[in-house]
């Protein structure tokens, strides 16, 4: 059976940030439901109507969402924003959470 994945953008034209959120938990559940096995966002930064500045955050707020069988990561990282290490961390311990 193929694996199926979603990408969010994380784009919320005319939503608030938390709107965008939770909207993104739903789609999550929503998709695994239907058989998805895992949830990439992708990170972007300064740019109106995108919620997906911080990566980990939201892997771990997505990671909890019930049910919790699908994978959840990012699709990329803009490490130019980042530490390589601190990202390699953060990542190291969401996997063990």
């Amino acid at each position: 059976m193929t694996k199926l994945s979603v990408l969010d953008l994380m784009i919320g034209e005319g939503k608030s940030f938390t709107d965008t959120l939770t909207d993104a938990r739903l789609l999550a559940r929503h998709v695994e439901q239907h058989g998805y096995q895992r949830y990439w966002i992708a990170e972007q930064h300064d740019l109106p109507g995108i919620a997906s500045s911080a990566s980990t955050l939201l892997v771990s707020n997505l990671g909890t969402a019930p049910p919790r069988t699908l994978r959840v990561g990012a699709g990329g990282i803009m490490l130019p924003n980042h530490s390589s290490l601190m990202v390699a961390e953060q990542f190291a311990t969401l996997e063990t959470l």
